[in-house]
């Protein structure tokens, strides 16, 4: 084995987007360089490179940089990594493209069905988030249970009660009480079914509002009639969105995680959520589970959170105990430790 650092693949922490990925990359890219001082190297490429573009320095540049640094490891903890390299652990969050690749471009499919299987197979180890996408990795990567380690992503201080909402709701133009959902525009994130509910909300004086925006890879889902498009959030504002609205809704038809639902627990936040994907495993007993597929019944769970103090309380409780279990700094010990073991 090399005598050289890990070296953390950090394309995807220089992203200007946000969603689970990208907030794996950066908390891996930040923590684990202060876990073990020099025992990593955060490899990053140039702005332009974030994106389709920087598929081939992924491919031929970063393993070169790795060379050069005699490195014992690649961590890419945002699906994929070099193929070439014969020493890689990589996060892989989900199977989604290759169990609907309905919701992605003809491109981005073909390329994950071209090198996730033989990235996955060849691995020392793969990561993954939950043990939803661990059974979905044994389906359809073929990679036995027994090399897929499972750690699941966290939240961290800045996600309180106590965050400030009125800057968010200042800087995004919200003046009424608020109904919240955070995602990118696409097609799984199923915004559609959330219509009966933003209309239903709006007779009571509340808004549904969805920060997110698209992206260049999946298909993007049509603005839903009555859900308020917020666009892309800067984050030092996402901590006071989230505690400033009065339920948080997540109706994915399918999650590797969920971890906009973990922020929405550790800000005060009651949560409704999909019971699809991981999203049970996610939230545990701390959100009230809607079937993503009936927009009526979704409707009628946020209205009724809204309007029930006693369910209120009850979630939001139990949101507070379910976050404060699962933080970045829990996932990066334990993202260290299994490096440490593999590269020893």
């Amino acid at each position: 084995m090399p005598g050289g650092p890990i070296v953390i693949n950090a394309r995807a922490a220089a992203r200007p987007e946000l969603g689970g990925v990208e907030r794996w990359a950066r908390e891996m890219a930040r923590r684990l360089p202060a876990l073990r001082p020099g025992a990593y190297e955060v490899v990053r490429p140039r702005p332009r490179l974030v994106h389709r573009l920087g598929h081939a320095w992924e491919q031929a540049t970063l393993p070169a940089l790795a060379a050069r640094l005699d490195a014992r490891a690649i961590l890419s903890p945002a699906n994929l990594a070099p193929v070439a390299w014969p020493r890689n652990v990589v996060v892989i969050h989900d199977a989604a493209a290759l169990r609907h690749p309905e919701w992605y471009s003809g491109s981005y499919v073909a390329w994950q069905r071209a090198v996730l299987k033989p990235l996955a197979q060849r691995a020392l180890r793969v990561i993954t988030v939950s043990e939803f996408s661990r059974g979905e990795i044994v389906d359809l990567l073929g990679v036995s249970a027994e090399r897929i380690e499972v750690v699941p992503g966290g939240v961290d201080e800045r996600f309180s009660p106590d965050a400030d909402p009125e800057r968010a709701a200042h800087e995004l133009g919200l003046e009424r009480p608020y109904v919240l959902t955070v995602g990118s525009l696409i097609a799984r994130k199923n915004l559609a079914a959330l219509e009966p509910a933003a209309e239903a909300l709006r007779d009571a004086g509340i808004d549904l509002v969805a920060a997110g925006g698209g992206r260049p890879q999946l298909r993007t889902e049509s603005e839903a009639s009555g859900v308020i498009p917020l666009g892309l959030v800067d984050d030092y504002l996402l901590p006071g969105l989230y505690a400033g609205a009065r339920v948080f809704v997540l109706a994915s038809l399918y999650e590797g995680f969920g971890l906009t639902c973990l922020e929405a627990m550790a800000s005060g936040t009651p949560v409704v959520a999909a019971d699809a994907g991981a999203l049970p495993e996610t939230c545990g007993d701390a959100a009230l589970f809607v079937d993503p597929e009936d927009p009526r019944a979704i409707a009628d769970a946020l209205t009724q959170v809204v309007s029930d103090d006693l369910l209120r309380r009850r979630l939001t409780v139990a949101g507070s105990v379910r976050a404060a279990e699962l933080t970045w700094d829990r996932a990066a010990r334990s993202v260290d430790a299994l490096l440490e073991r593999v590269t020893a």
